[in-house]
């Protein structure tokens, strides 16, 4: 048999995985000294010529968020506050905030983030805002606690791993990201080992231009072989994405349905994403660990009627001091029923149909059924007539342009709508899933919007998870996948022919072929 020639670097590769029996790319890598994809044009042409095999495999594995580096680098808050607590036993828990707020340059939000964890552990007690009591023992338990948490966070920037409890609790805190690498591991073939064993794998240095003076050595020397008969790969022809394929015939459902279609921006001010939604500001998804807020000393400028009417209607509705300075505070948009809000205080009372389809942004960890960045169908039908039933006949109708045929309501909660549903539809692989949620907006948001004494059926319909079930897709990540195997092999199958017509109260709906 005749010895296999292989370039330098190359018999490097192929001594390293007969010497291992099998090696990832990233530490043939390191052994080699070279960088991981310096290796990969010889790994292709060793496993073409059927020396090696090669298998890839998705790994998951954390790193610091932005906040775990800053607690890494000064304290958790919880121990940041505890350092300051002594001094303000007796006082006022304002007064404790801005001092660790304007004396260590921590956001107030943070300090208030440390009380909590404080006030949770019983290391202190509250009462009518003034720091009543310390329970060092207590806060010794809650300061062991932290300890633990920057030692994991310590591991993971050094590369180390942290056990499951820990993991945990980093991920509730948000203070580690999940990533994904591509693991490739290297095994020798059986012919390899064959060969090796007989040394009759060679080392010769591989040229495609040949020059007088390698004449000189020709046993240094090997020119390489080109198959001329061998036909160049054709390239594939671009296509539309199939998410945005599917968003785009989704508008065209819309539009068909007798709905036009409204924008807004993705920086909202805090009044449209939620206080003209009658959405009170100490509610829960108000806070840093839902919503993104804009580090910027910019404000919104809503109008002033809009602004006069919110705060009426808290303050009377809710029974607290509505703050027009957190109503003009700048986050990315949450949710798009912001667009429908400001349609509705644009048109005033009346009856129309409008919807948008857009993105929207929380601080969610990115996992098989969530994401940080995704799409909604917001809408809203309003006129003096409109009622429950028309949302519920909305869905189904909408639900069937889809092709799809199993919708199953329940009652839902919503903080602007009542009454309130939420729908869902089966997914081929992970079951019934939430795609379909609304309701009425309540009295006091069409009265803040402009609109008292009409009606409105709104909705925040998932599109990710539509599309999930329209493609067949069961992790919501592969939508925005740039792996060009996986969006060669999915395919967008279309929507239903669907065809127009009006119903009795003159909403225009969509059928299709059942």
């Amino acid at each position: 048999m005749q010895p296999i020639l292989v370039a330098p670097r190359q018999y490097r590769v192929l001594e390293v995985v007969v010497e291992t029996r099998g090696v990832n790319a990233g530490e043939l890598a390191s052994r080699l000294g070279v960088r991981q994809e310096d290796l990969m044009r010889d790994l292709v042409e060793l496993e073409a010529r059927g020396l090696i095999t090669t298998s890839k495999s998705l790994v998951k594995y954390y790193v610091l968020s932005e906040t775990g580096k800053q607690y890494l680098q000064m304290g958790l808050p919880e121990e940041i506050v505890y350092s300051h607590l002594l001094n303000f036993t007796g006082r006022s828990i304002d007064e404790l905030i801005n001092y660790i707020a304007s004396t260590r340059g921590i956001p107030r939000d943070e300090v208030l983030i440390g009380l909590q964890y404080l006030v949770r552990g019983g290391c202190i007690l509250i009462e009518k805002k003034v720091v009543k009591a310390v329970n060092e023992d207590k806060c010794s338990e809650v300061l062991a606690e932290a300890s633990v948490i920057k030692k994991a966070l310590s591991n993971l920037a050094e590369g180390g791993e942290v056990n499951e409890g820990v993991l945990a609790v980093l991920k509730k805190r948000r203070l580690i990201e999940q990533r994904e690498k591509a693991l490739i591991t290297i095994t020798p073939s059986r012919l390899l080992i064959d060969l090796w064993s007989r040394g009759l794998v060679k080392e010769k240095v591989v040229i495609t231009v040949v020059k007088p003076e390698y004449a000189l050595d020709l046993d240094k020397y090997v020119v390489k072989e080109f198959d001329l008969t061998i036909e160049p790969p054709t390239p594939p022809l671009s296509k539309k994405h199939p998410f945005m394929q599917f968003i785009d015939e989704l508008r065209e459902v819309m539009v068909s349905m007798g709905f036009e279609e409204v924008k807004g921006p993705h920086v909202e001010a805090e009044l449209w994403n939620f206080d003209a939604l009658f959405q009170a500001q100490d509610h829960p998804a108000r806070e840093i660990h839902d919503t993104f807020f804009v580090k910027t000393d910019l404000k919104a400028m809503p109008p002033q009627d809009v602004m006069e009417r919110a705060r009426r209607v808290h303050e009377a509705g809710w029974g607290y001091k509505w703050s027009p300075e957190r109503a003009m505070r700048l986050v990315l948009r949450s949710q798009t029923t912001a667009v429908s809000a400001r349609s509705i205080y644009e048109r005033g009372p009346g009856e129309y149909r409008v919807f948008t389809i857009d993105r929207n942004f929380r601080p969610e960890n990115l996992d098989a059924k969530h994401s940080m960045e995704f799409y909604q169908l917001d809408g809203i039908i309003v006129g003096k007539d409109v009622n429950f039933k028309h949302l519920l006949y909305f869905f189904k109708e909408l639900a069937a342009a889809l092709g799809i045929r199993e919708v199953w309501f329940k009652p839902g909660y919503f903080p602007f709508t009542e009454p309130s549903v939420e729908g869902y539809v089966k997914h081929p692989k992970l079951g019934w899933i939430e795609v379909f949620p609304g309701g009425m907006f309540r009295p006091e948001v069409m009265e803040i919007l402009g609109a008292a004494g009409y009606n409105a059926a709104a909705w925040g319909i998932g599109v990710d998870r539509l599309a999930m079930v329209v493609l067949g897709l069961d992790d919501i990540r592969l939508l925005f996948t740039r792996d060009i195997d996986i969006l060669k092999s999915t395919r967008y199958p279309g929507l239903p022919y669907f065809t127009h017509r009006t119903s009795g109260r003159g909403v225009v709906v969509v059928s299709t072929p059942r």
